[in-house]
């Protein structure tokens, strides 16, 4: 970049006008204040979220197993609903050219007739998606991109072995490793379970990246599936489209879900306010998301009143703890009466001393020049009084000669003044607010006021 009165003249002028950045700041202040209204309204949604897919599953795979063994035309049921067993010719058709059957049964509530296989297969992979996203934070692309590769294993000195999950690179090209709980460990066995039945090793298929345009080389993809003869990866819009089924048909049921939609980036930020508001250190945090810059971070955190009420009364807490015990101790009827008799000797002529509770006066009653002196608004014409008084002394002092007097009452005149301009503006400006606070606590054993 040096010498540049030869290559100045050929700079082009940025084509960003100065006028278009104004307001930047606002803008990116409402796009995270929409972020963290978006997650208190997920927040307490997801228990139900939860809730629904894995009963859901559970309930589609207790009908395969029943079905399944089932005669044509039996009736079966399964946690209270009743379903019948379909069996048609063509059914016995497809059985005996590829040796396949397809488990179908009607369900006798609604006459909807259900491909069971086809059922279960949907409800496992919903349940698998939503419990990978929240127990992990990640984002969808790095989700799609999960293989059996991903999976590690770390030993202690102590000889316990913990599950790591590593995430590949992606949005910031940085490989991170997320330690893997009791129940995200439970879906990714189950995950394994299902590609490896019948001891088949998870078939390696390439998956098409959308954003690079490129196919990946054949690795074992955790969420690929078999659709139809091909066998193929989770995309982006399929991830979205079983949660928006989910939440439409929770929206029809409970009314909290109407309007709401979970997208693959919301469990990324409920992940990202859970761990924050749980104590862990945000730094932390950040290492899990994968966040180069901590700011990144507190975007994603949505902060709640009852969090910071938590945090707050255990700050207070742990404040307790380190003081003298002899400090929370209930206060006598003599103790009492001594903190109240310090509040009576604050006040004065003029108004009220402010000078804190267990400390005496040390300007020797000089309320005038005293800083601690709160003027009552009431007393504003016993100020013009006194200044009177003290403009005829001056005149005397001056008459006399006594220059010590003089100056004595110049000080003295200008902290009056001071105060009364003072209290005018105030009286002006603020009204008296009602805090609601009793004289008296009733801890004390007093009545209150």
């Amino acid at each position: 970049m040096g010498e540049p009165e030869r290559w100045a003249q050929w700079v082009a002028p940025s084509p960003v006008d100065p006028a278009d950045l104004v307001g930047s700041g606002r803008r990116q202040q409402r796009a995270r204040e929409r972020s963290a209204d978006r997650t208190r309204l997920r927040q307490p949604l997801l228990p139900s979220l939860v809730g629904h897919v894995q009963d859901r599953y559970q309930h589609r795979r207790q009908l395969l197993a029943a079905a399944g063994d089932a005669e044509p035309d039996a009736l079966v049921t399964v946690d209270g609903h009743t379903y019948q067993r379909v069996w048609t010719r063509e059914d016995q058709r497809l059985l005996v050219s590829d040796g396949h059957r397809r488990i179908r049964v009607r369900d006798q509530a609604s006459g909807e007739i259900l491909n069971v296989i086809r059922e279960e297969e949907a409800a496992f992979w919903e349940w698998a998606v939503v419990e990978v996203l929240r127990h992990t934070g990640v984002r969808i692309e790095e989700l799609l991109e999960v293989t059996q590769l991903s999976i590690r294993q770390y030993r202690r000195p102590n000889g316990e072995a913990i599950g790591l999950l590593v995430i590949a690179p992606s949005k910031t090209d940085r490989e991170r490793v997320i330690p893997m709980t009791a129940d995200l460990l439970s879906v990714i066995a189950a995950i394994i379970r299902r590609h490896t039945a019948g001891g088949a090793p998870i078939p390696c298929i390439s998956r098409y990246d959308p954003h690079d345009k490129t196919h990946s080389s054949p690795m074992p993809f955790l969420f690929q599936r078999q659709l139809g003869t091909t066998r193929t990866v989770l995309s982006h819009g399929a991830v979205c489209a079983m949660l928006q089924r989910r939440c439409a048909y929770l929206a029809a049921r409970n009314p909290q879900f109407a309007g709401v939609v979970f997208a693959p980036h919301d469990f990324r930020r409920l992940f990202a306010t859970e761990l924050v508001n749980n104590g862990l250190p945000i730094h932390i945090g950040a290492a899990l998301l994968g966040h180069l810059n901590l700011e990144t971070t507190r975007g994603y955190v949505a902060v709640f009143e009852e969090d910071l009420i938590r945090h707050y009364q255990g700050f207070l807490e742990r404040r307790r703890q380190v003081r003298p015990a002899e400090e929370y101790r209930p206060a006598s009827d003599t103790e009492w009466a001594e903190f109240e008799a310090h509040f009576d000797k604050r006040k004065v002529e003029l108004g009220s001393c402010g000078r804190p509770y267990g400390t005496p006066c040390i300007h020797g009653h000089s309320c005038i020049r005293c800083p601690m002196l709160h003027v009552n608004p009431a007393m504003l014409p016993r100020l013009d009084t006194i200044e009177d008084d003290l403009m005829k002394r001056r005149d005397r002092a001056s008459q006399e000669g006594w220059l010590g007097e003089i100056e004595g009452i110049d000080v003295t005149l200008s902290q009056l003044r001071g105060k009364r301009d003072q209290t005018l503006r105030l009286s002006k400006t603020a009204a008296p607010v009602y805090l609601g606070i009793p004289t008296t606590p009733s801890a004390f054993g007093h009545e209150q006021a």
